[in-house]
């Protein structure tokens, strides 16, 4: 087994599988395995479930009452930044590509009544506006997706790579573009995915 890793991974990548294992281990008893470096503000409003994985760069920020909780089985990739001053919810057995941004506020309302948000005051000046986001069980997010405030994804969904993803999202559905639209819906009589 050990030589299987070290052929797979190489020497170096082994050392590090073997110290990211331990350190997990350590601070983070309930995970699988988090891959460091990784940066972790305010951890005590992080709540991971068990069996969670995340690749290296993982940047998880939980300000002020802001809590991130992620269910059981939950696969984070490379450089994934998720943001909270409200709540963040991932849905167990979800899967999360690389460099994926998930943010659940704004700097600036941009409401025609909110003199905060001008153009004329430097953006981490501005009032911090916020709307929980949710994303259900069985969730996969690809690669280079934005996850806007206030989204609710659906059990079942596929989220196309690149894709900017902001409302209410129906489960079982496969959804991509920017705005993220519907492009296909699992049809449960058939057994297939089929065109929006």
């Amino acid at each position: 087994m050990i030589l299987k890793l070290a052929k797979r991974y190489g020497l170096c990548g082994f050392i590090r599988l073997v110290r990211d294992v331990l350190l997990t281990r350590v601070f983070y008893r309930n995970c699988r395995i988090i891959r460091f470096p990784c940066y972790i503000r305010n951890d005590g409003s992080i709540n991971f479930g068990e069996n969670f994985t995340s690749g290296v760069g993982l940047r998880l920020d939980a300000f002020g009452r802001g809590v991130i909780f992620f269910s059981d089985n939950v696969q984070v990739n490379d450089y994934v930044h998720i943001a909270s001053i409200e709540s963040v919810t991932i849905g167990r057995d979800t899967l999360i590509a690389s460099k994926v941004f998930i943010t659940d506020h704004n700097h600036g309302s941009f409401k025609h009544s909110d003199p905060m948000s001008s153009p004329n005051i430097p953006p981490d000046m501005r009032t911090l506006e916020s709307s929980a986001v949710v994303i259900g069980q069985r969730v996969w997010l690809g690669e280079n997706v934005t996850v806007l405030p206030g989204t609710i994804i659906g059990n079942g969904v596929v989220v196309g790579a690149n894709s900017v993803v902001r409302g209410s999202i129906p489960e079982n559905t496969v959804i991509a573009g920017v705005p993220a639209k519907i492009i296909k819906k699992y049809n449960h009589e058939t057994k297939l995915w089929e065109k929006a």
